[in-house]
């Protein structure tokens, strides 16, 4: 095979792509300008997530804010609108102490706090309060709260037998627990039941 039949090589193959020299790929992987470019662009993506960051942080603690805000001016209306409510009340309970107390109308006097007493009850009721159920009711520990027992001829153990304090509830919650005194029972039951079990004691004691 002479020289001009030789296959020819993708050296020598003018045809074939030129390949870079590995001086050119050396000088290329040591080119400053290429190895800066892409840290250059994290360094601006980084400060671009910290003001997006920076101005959520500052729109959410101004949200927080403007809520305490209407908040506290919500909870400031709903107290003055109660306490409105209540004004006529204690100016009713002024005039009516207002009355000498050596008038010989003594029943009108009454009638005017039982009146007050009406209307303070009303007031409640409008607002969602309404009285606990004490006296004759079981003993629950969720609304009652025992001071005391006492025996009782009209209510069973266990029961409440008296009420010294109002509960309470506003909707579905408890507002204020009922203070009560329970019934231990009756002492004519406990004195019968006490003579009985003697007298079976005293069968049993007599039989051979």
């Amino acid at each position: 095979m002479t020289d001009d039949q030789q296959p020819a090589s993708p050296d020598n193959d003018p045809s074939a792509p030129a390949t870079p020299a590995a001086d050119d790929v050396a000088a290329e992987g040591n080119d400053p300008e290429a190895t800066q470019a892409p840290a250059g662009e994290l360094v601006v993506e980084r400060d671009q997530f910290r003001d997006i960051l920076l101005r959520k942080t500052a729109e959410f603690d101004n949200f927080r804010k403007r809520v305490e805000r209407e908040r506290s001016v919500v909870a400031q209306r709903a107290a003055e609108d109660l306490l409105l409510a209540l004004l006529p009340l204690v100016d009713d309970l002024e005039r009516a102490l207002g009355v000498p107390a050596d008038t010989p109308d003594g029943d009108s006097f009454r009638a005017g706090v039982v009146l007050i007493h009406r209307q303070m009850l009303e007031l409640l009721r409008k607002r969602d309060v309404t009285p606990i159920e004490a006296v004759g009711e079981p003993f629950d520990p969720n609304v009652h709260q025992a001071v005391a027992q006492e025996p009782s001829d009209e209510h069973p153990e266990g029961a409440v037998s008296n009420e010294l304090r109002r509960g309470y509830r506003l909707g579905d919650r408890l507002l204020r627990a009922a203070m009560v005194i329970v019934s231990t029972g009756s002492n004519a039951t406990d004195d019968a039941s006490v003579e009985t079990e003697e007298g079976a004691v005293a069968s049993e004691t007599d039989q051979p």
